[in-house]
């Protein structure tokens, strides 16, 4: 972005726990030179637009308002993106990586690369290029993987991730201060002839978690995707070692594997975030994600009160599980719970001050496309202030549920505008 501040005034949603979003409907958020929100008022009148502006010593010319039925929301994060990054898919993969991941409003993504060193440095280039938030990660493999795709020995693959590592780090941009200690992101129980299998090869381990954790590998920082068929014993473990959960619905039906409890996790306090497991599943949309695990939600509530019902009476324990969940927690997924999983939730996943704006801007389009409309009209007899939360609420669980890529007018990582429907006509 430019030298001087930017502030945006006009509808905001602000996840803030697995139970609650604010829901601002004239906000005013203002976003620094260096990309990080540097203030924020939750609730201005237009009357008081320009005295607010004054008390922080700016002015009208750095205003950005939304238009009506606009929001900003931040961005999401995909936490498990598996991407067949190959010499022969690399370059022709890096003409629509802006048009994909970031349209779709992906600000930060965990990618699963390639083992060839080289690829891998073309991935986070491409990312670095774009402006895109990604965790690049190297795979490392020698068994059960075809001749022409493995790796020589342990020693090799290590020699070779730590090549990936050394250029990562020597990157203009790679955050310093979000790398305490390296992620780890694998798969765990996604079906159970590969539980079976992995069991079979780790027989002292106990567990497919186990077999993680005997080699230090299970550990906060480590993001575990699927986890369909988990013991009672693994979500423990996975607990106390303080590890998280990549829900990845759209792949699990997609490939029949089953639904993952994220209630379940989610009431002992797992951290949980969602994935699109590209090509598993067959959208980079996260908005795909929410719907998907709405609906995975369902079908474990529903089965779970056929299976569970005495005199049509169902108990339930627990908070969230086998309930269908709610879109305060599906968009915290999304956002918070992402950002958990990677480390970085005191950076990204909400806007508070001092956290960076990854952001985007969401337009109902009606006129155009049709997806939704703009909200009705007031009443005199009600509240404004209360129409109007209401409305933004509403626009929200259309978008969540209503919406694609063509209602992302506006994509910002770090508070630079790097894409969304807009972007191609940008000045």
């Amino acid at each position: 972005m430019s030298g001087r501040i930017s502030i945006f005034y006009g509808a905001v949603v602000n996840p803030q726990t697995l139970t609650s979003y604010d829901a601002h409907p004239r906000c005013l958020l203002a976003v620094g030179p260096s990309g990080n929100i540097e203030w924020m008022e939750g609730d201005v009148a237009s009357h008081d637009l320009e005295s607010t502006l004054a008390k922080y010593g700016c002015n009208n010319e750095e205003l950005i308002e939304l238009k009506e039925g606009e929001f900003l929301l931040p961005g999401f994060v995909d936490t498990h993106t598996l991407l067949d990054w190959l010499a022969n898919v690399t370059f022709p993969m890096e003409a629509k990586f802006k048009d994909t991941f970031i349209n779709a409003g992906t600000t930060t993504a965990c990618y699963y690369a390639t083992l060839h060193v080289e690829a891998s440095k073309a991935l986070a280039d491409t990312v670095l290029d774009y402006g895109q938030r990604g965790f690049i990660g190297k795979c490392n493999m020698n068994h059960d993987c075809p001749s022409y795709y493995t790796e020589d020995s342990p020693e090799d693959s290590i020699s070779n991730t730590r090549a990936i590592l050394s250029y990562i780090r020597s990157l203009p941009a790679f955050m310093a201060k979000a790398d305490p200690g390296l992620l780890i992101q694998t798969h765990i129980s996604e079906n159970p002839s590969e539980v079976a299998y992995t069991n079979e090869l780790f027989p002292e381990a106990g567990s497919y978690a186990g077999i993680y954790d005997q080699f230090g590998l299970l550990r906060e920082g480590t993001i575990l995707a699927h986890a369909v068929h988990l013991t009672p014993g693994e979500v423990d473990l996975i607990q106390e070692r303080g590890a998280g959960i990549s829900h990845c619905p759209t792949s699990n039906f997609n490939l029949r594997s089953g639904i993952a409890p994220v209630g379940k996790f989610l009431d002992k306090g797992i951290k949980v975030g969602l994935g699109t497991d590209v090509s598993g599943g067959f959208s980079t949309s996260i908005l795909g994600e929410i719907q998907h695990a709405s609906m995975a939600s369902k079908v474990l509530q529903f089965t779970a009160d056929v299976a569970g019902s005495t005199n049509g009476v169902v108990k339930r324990e627990g908070k969230f599980e086998n309930k269908q969940l709610p879109i305060p927690t599906l968009l915290y997924l999304a956002t918070l719970g992402g950002a958990s999983l990677c480390k970085l939730e005191k950076h990204i996943g909400s806007f508070a001050p001092g956290k960076s704006f990854d952001a985007l801007i969401v337009s109902p389009s009606g006129k155009r496309i049709g997806l939704w409309g703009s909200g009705e009209k007031v009443e005199p007899e009600e509240s404004v202030e209360g129409v109007q939360r209401k409305d933004l609420e509403e626009w929200l669980e259309r978008f969540l549920f209503c919406g694609d890529d063509r209602n992302i007018d506006r994509v910002y990582v770090q508070g630079r505008w790097i894409g969304g429907r807009s972007f191609a006509g940008r000045t």
